[in-house]
């Protein structure tokens, strides 16, 4: 009879050293949402109009989106990374995610009440991670068939459910409800989950190997062109723009004729743009053209390309500089070994900004650079002096005693061989 490897009598796998590259991408992650939560206007070496305002729009929705992407991976390599674990051990392990995510809820709720004009996403991250566990004994295929199915269907999904369900409503501070998290919220899981389960793809390959690193490479690089290209043809030769434009002046009251003006025409067409890039969260449902867009927290397909595509060059871009620039890249891994504690003290410090100065002038020059110098200048001290992050610290050792009174408890249950 063949021998059971898969429960507490099977040799425990080595433990296996922190991926630098993945530590640096996620670091860039929280340090892209400093520059979305206080925007172009507290830049003080670029200009806000400028070179600001460009790397604003360049990192808005991606960052979170690559937040989301490194969940996933995190969480396939807690399960196994390129062979899932089965039985006792992955039942601890759901233990401890589960143990995390009530954690990252409850400081997600706490966060909130500072009230820092920051929509926070540890509720909704908390929420990611429970969807996820159903999958993850998945392999690498059944995962990139799940992301790119919920990437097919998600977005004229919501849109229909929306329009008929859901009652339209601006999301207001913490997550309050159940279609909040899966559809109308500022980080929509039906959109999110499509990062979570390319991450979870990802981390189920071997990252070491040149080969997948260049297959991540190319297909980050066509999905980003996809992405772009794809939405700029459906809104420009296609028609999109124009559409859209109509629908405005007939919400108006006004004839579609008015649009044959070239230049209203042109104001009009800026006038949807910049609704577009006002979306925070999914697509009105006053027009199925707006699916063609792909500006950053629409849920279109598009931006869920742009978004997966940038995140998998992020990734192998950060995994080739880790390993060949350690100490060039030692500030930025150091952030990224502690992103919760990192996150959670800079909504703190914008929240003691804000009371200070106003919710209407916070918005100073430098913030920014004083957040992420801040910032760096803690994570580094902290891993030279006390290695994990205070906050990661906390949530491990949360985890890890859930973990062990779940033994315990089957241990009592079903004896000794039950663990």
């Amino acid at each position: 009879m063949a021998e059971n490897r898969t429960g507490a009598d099977a040799p425990k796998r080595p433990a296996r050293a922190r991926i630098d590259g993945i530590d640096a991408a996620r670091a860039l992650a929280v340090l892209g949402m400093f520059v979305v939560h206080v925007s172009a206007d507290s830049f003080g070496l670029l200009d806000p109009d400028g070179a600001g305002r460009a790397v604003h729009d360049l990192v808005r929705g991606n960052s979170s989106a690559l937040f989301a992407f490194l969940a996933g991976l995190s969480l396939a390599l807690m399960t196994g990374r390129t062979r899932p674990l089965s039985g006792e051990p992955l039942r601890l392990v759901v233990v401890k995610v589960l143990t995390r995510a009530l954690v990252l809820g409850l400081l997600g709720l706490v966060l909130d009440v500072l009230a820092a004009p920051v929509a926070v996403i540890l509720a909704y991250y908390a929420g990611f991670f429970v969807l996820a566990l159903p999958l993850v004994k998945l392999g690498a295929g059944a995962l990139v068939r799940a992301a790119a199915g919920l990437a097919a269907v998600g977005p004229p999904l919501s849109f229909l459910l929306r329009q008929d369900l859901v009652s339209p409503r601006t999301p207001q501070g913490a997550l309050s409800s159940l279609p909040e998290f899966l559809l109308t919220g500022y980080y929509p899981a039906i959109t999110f989950m499509v990062y979570v389960f390319a991450g979870m793809a990802v981390g189920r390959l071997d990252l070491g190997a040149a080969a997948t690193r260049v297959r991540l490479l190319v297909t980050g690089a066509v999905l980003t062109a996809f992405g772009y290209a794809g939405s700029w043809i459906a809104l420009h030769v296609f028609g999109g723009l124009d559409r859209l434009a109509q629908e405005s002046v007939s919400s108006l009251g006004y004839p579609a004729v008015i649009t044959e003006d070239p230049q209203l025409r042109e104001n009009l067409h800026e006038q949807v743009m910049d609704e577009a890039y006002s979306i925070s969260g999914q697509v009105p449902t006053d027009s199925w053209w707006w699916l063609a867009v792909g500006t950053p927290h629409t849920g279109t397909h598009f931006e869920m390309a742009e978004s997966v595509g940038q995140a998998l060059l992020v990734l192998v871009v950060c995994l080739w500089l880790a390993e060949r620039a350690r100490i060039l890249m030692y500030p930025l891994t150091s952030v990224g070994r502690m992103p919760l504690t990192i996150y959670a003290g800079h909504l703190f410090v914008l929240a003691v900004v804000v009371a200070a100065l106003g919710p209407m002038d916070w918005y100073t020059p430098w913030l920014l650079e004083s957040l992420v110098l801040g910032a760096v200048v803690f994570a580094v001290l902290w891993r030279l002096l006390l290695g994990r992050g205070p906050l990661e610290r906390f949530l491990g050792l949360c985890a890890d005693n859930f973990a062990l009174l779940y033994q315990e408890n089957r241990r009592d249950r079903y004896g000794p061989s039950a663990s």
